[in-house]
């Protein structure tokens, strides 16, 4: 329900601790998938091959079991109001059954993680309520900000990421092989729109989004329902995905990942997340003077998309160097499978960073041709409209 943390190159920031097993583990290891350990839990990397599950996503349908990520439910009278505080984008606009993608931000406007939060309206008595899903890695520090940050007598958090099981179902045919499996009409579901329904028969909060730049939902229901419907899915003919796949498609779409492309040593103005900061439609929040302040003053580099020339491959940690004098370090990289060619992200200088610049990145140090290119790299043509 985010894009971040599904990469195989992402750090693990959780080294201390044994890994943990998703429920739906067995399940891969039932299809031979090679597992790594990853932020803290053992997860799938691969099953058929990384191009193969790239291209079932982009074509027809690819599953990931995302039940790593971070669940928390959250209710209160004051709960929009509270969370206003911690984010730079309006929740207030939120309408029942949307959702914002936004950041989690510190005092110098540094992103501390990136989530999505579902509104799910108002209860009876008044209250708030909605469904916030954070990365993986972030999950124990998301959690203790936020409870530092809101007023626990005014709001209630309610910790599901062990007890809830995650599903993404991702691309063009999404809907056909999920509807089945469902009580509620799936058409009229909106990209970033969500609901609680059921599937097969058992509670489920379902949302149309994703991390791979196509048309798709994520699934949250208890973990025997997960193994189920992961079943059914897997008779029908859906792909199943690992992290390998989900890094390549993610990237295609220029959605950053965490701990990679954003970490608390950028902004969300420098790492061209600038669409979810509102500074114009809210009042104060955590970071916001500092980002007032990186608006007035420039920023010093921004993040951009290059293309490689040739067939080298640009990775995490290379050089980026202009007239042969470093200018940046690529933040992400891979082959892309849709394109053909190689693409990577990296911070630059602002008057680096416009599309056609000429670059290189340093490779097992010679240098290659890169150019900036605009973002994303690839755009579906089956995501619905908003």
């Amino acid at each position: 329900m985010t894009k971040s943390t599904h990469s195989s190159e992402a750090k693990d920031l959780h080294p201390e601790t044994a890994p943990v097993r998703t429920p739906l583990y067995d399940l891969s290891v039932e299809l031979n998938a090679r597992m790594t350990d990853f932020a803290g839990f053992l997860m799938p990397v691969q099953y058929v091959g990384i191009n193969q599950e790239h291209q079932a996503v982009r074509t027809t349908a690819g599953m990931f079991d995302i039940s790593h990520m971070g669940k928390f439910a959250l209710q209160g009278k004051q709960l929009i109001e509270q969370l206003q505080f911690l984010v730079p984008s309006d929740l207030g606009r939120l309408q029942s059954g949307e959702a914002q993608y936004t950041v989690l931000l510190n005092d110098q406007g540094a992103i501390l993680d990136d989530i999505i939060f579902y509104y799910q309206g108002k209860t009876d008595s008044g209250e708030h309520i909605g469904m916030m899903i954070v990365n993986a890695a972030t999950q124990s520090q998301d959690k203790a900000w936020l409870l530092a940050h809101l007023k626990s007598a005014e709001i209630d958090l309610q910790d599901l990421s062990q007890e809830k099981a995650l599903i993404a179902l991702q691309g063009p045919q999404a809907a056909s092989y999920l509807q089945p499996f469902l009580d509620a009409d799936l058409k009229p579901v909106k990209p970033f729109g969500h609901l609680e329904t059921s599937v097969l028969g058992a509670p489920a909060f379902l949302a149309r989004t994703g991390y791979t730049g196509e048309d798709g939902f994520e699934i949250m229901v208890d973990p025997q329902i997960a193994i189920q419907l992961w079943r059914n899915l897997l008779a029908a003919g859906v792909t199943p995905c690992g992290l390998g796949a989900r890094d390549t498609l993610r990237l295609e779409a220029a959605m950053p990942l965490y701990g990679q492309d954003i970490d608390e040593t950028a902004t969300p103005l420098e790492a061209s997340l600038g669409w979810v900061v509102h500074l114009d439609s809210k009042g104060d929040f955590i970071g916001r003077s500092a980002l007032e302040q990186q608006k007035r003053d420039g920023l010093n580099r921004r993040l951009v998309g290059l293309q490689m020339e040739g067939r080298h491959i640009a990775r995490h940690g290379y050089p980026v160097l202009h007239a042969g004098q470093p200018v940046g370090v690529v933040t992400s990289g891979a082959p892309s499978p849709t394109l053909g060619y190689a693409i990577a992200m990296a911070y630059l200088p602002p008057q680096l960073a416009n599309a056609g610049q000429q670059l290189e990145v340093e490779i097992r140090g010679k240098s290659h041709p890169a150019v900036v290119v605009k973002r994303p790299f690839y755009r579906s043509p089956n995501r619905p409209a908003k």
